[in-house]
């Protein structure tokens, strides 16, 4: 059952939230492990969040997911409970307060299961660099689930978790929806507080949720989404009722095929499984219409240098000082910084670490980060033209499907190009949704629609209109059926 079908049902006294949340605890038991989908799990909390919804429903009160079951991703500050960011650094650090979106989906009445794996920081494409150890698809364990959000997209695919929470930095929530076959959706920058949810590139981060349909999307972004004095970045804009929308006819839709997406790159497979999607929508009565953006192609180059400059800085606090890996003995002040930092950080955070540090040094800052700067104001200036013709965008979410794990690992510019489709979003603040549109080899493909700023609404009603039509979202993986 979906999020949706899940607090419909528990509102009609179907069955009750303690009965929900144990049956998802004990496939975690009996499934998690072989995934590494959870870094911590909370079962009493659960039951104990679990049995208060309960009681809020049998009172009549709450609303459509009170006593619905869900897992937060790592990277979001839990009162109580570890808050690792899939690393040695942070391995030992208890939050002692909630993040905005923990706090908020809590006061929906939501029941945490617990805390997701993830690429170490955010920081990868495959959920490889975890201090935990890789998360495994649920399609196939030999094969990445996509990152950073990988943990999440595992747990709801193989129905752990009805639905999750991730971030996206520069595709974080859309490319491991697209390879496990759900619904990534990333909103506008700004439209969902950062507060409490652990930096990788404060320009570029944005929290989203990872579920099995638009409808599940979008009950959890409006509960989630809003204005928070405590986030300088919050905008402070109205959030409509995304459920309501979600039954928006497709006729007279203008969607714009971006040329740049079906070029060299693309595997054979995703691009036909997404053509084929988008003649779906043509038949819905959308208007298809083929644009191009030409300063797309340099989104990876130009987030390869915006978002290591911000997370070297960013990542600067973890000193072993106040919180955090401290390593043994230091000798001095200078030797607990470098050793503590150099046995905290993976392979991956410190490539990243280094690499932001030298494009922001004296002599390299105007030749590399000023322009990079420039070049993201010329892809964001694509995307505006492209929206004063179109309602929306479409195009592939991955050039491929799921890789094997280990496969890129060590190719650190391949793996990049993992997120060659979804990163000009994050550039420019865009929302964007990736939703399933087709089995290769039996490995998911994904859709991506990316809209204007703040038109999550349009995007959830494209995504709920080709779900309507079609139950690929639906599919389950083999093993996990």
């Amino acid at each position: 059952m979906s999020a949706a079908e899940i607090g419909r049902g528990l509102r009609a006294g179907n069955f009750t939230s303690v009965e929900v949340t144990k049956h998802f605890l004990e496939r975690i038991d009996h499934a998690g492990k072989q995934l590494n989908a959870f870094i911590t799990v909370t079962p009493e909390r659960a039951i104990a969040d679990a049995a208060r919804a309960d009681a809020r429903i049998a009172r009549g009160e709450g609303g459509p997911l009170t006593g619905v079951p869900l897992a937060h991703k790592d990277i979001f500050c839990t009162e109580g409970v570890l808050t690792s960011c899939g690393s040695r650094m942070l391995s030992n650090f208890v939050a002692p307060y909630d993040a905005t979106v923990v706090e908020r989906l809590a006061a929906a009445g939501m029941v945490m299961l617990g805390k997701t794996n993830m690429d170490e920081f955010a920081m990868g494409s495959s959920n490889e660099t975890s201090w935990y150890g890789p998360v495994r698809n649920p399609w196939d364990g030999t094969k990445v689930p996509g990152g950073s959000s990988g943990g999440s997209a595992a747990a709801v695919a193989a129905r752990l978790a009805p639905v999750a929470t991730g971030t996206d930095t520069g595709g974080s929530i859309r490319q491991p929806g697209a390879l496990t076959g759900l619904t990534g959706f990333k909103p506008t920058y700004g439209r969902v507080s950062r507060y409490g949810m652990v930096a990788f590139a404060s320009s570029l981060d944005q929290a989203g949720v990872l579920a099995q349909s638009a409808e599940d999307a979008a009950l959890v972004l409006g509960a989630m989404a809003g204005h928070d004095a405590r986030d300088s970045t919050s905008v402070a804009v109205p959030v409509p009722d995304y459920a309501a929308g979600l039954g928006r006819s497709m006729k007279g839709l203008r969607i714009g095929v971006i040329r740049e997406f079906f070029g060299e790159g693309l595997e054979e497979g995703t691009g036909r499984a997404v053509r084929a999607a988008l003649e779906g929508f043509s038949a819905m009565g959308a208007t298809i219409v083929e644009l191009s953006l030409p300063n797309l192609p340099l989104s990876v180059p130009t987030y390869y240098v915006v978002a290591p400059a911000e997370c070297s800085s960013n990542l600067s606090r973890f000193d072993g000082v106040r919180f955090g890996h401290r390593c043994k003995d230091p000798r001095d002040l200078l030797d607990m910084y470098k050793r503590s930092r150099g046995e905290g950080f993976g392979a991956e955070v410190k490539r990243r670490i280094m690499t932001g540090t030298y494009v922001l040094s004296a002599g390299y800052y105007d030749a590399y980060y000023l322009k990079a700067q420039k070049v993201r104001s010329l892809i964001n200036a694509d995307f505006r033209r492209a929206f004063s013709e179109v309602d929306v965008l479409m195009g592939p979410t991955t050039p491929t499907p799921a890789f094997a794990i280990g496969a890129k690992v060590d190719d650190p510019i391949t793996m990049y190009l993992n997120d060659i489709y979804t990163i000009g979003a994050n550039l420019a603040g865009l929302p964007a949704v990736s939703v399933p549109c087709g089995l290769v080899e039996g490995l998911p493909v994904g859709l991506q629609i990316i809209g204007p700023h703040f038109a999550e609404e349009r995007l959830l009603a494209a995504a709920h209109s080709w779900q309507l039509v079609t139950d690929w979202h639906r599919k389950l993986p083999p093993m996990f059926a």
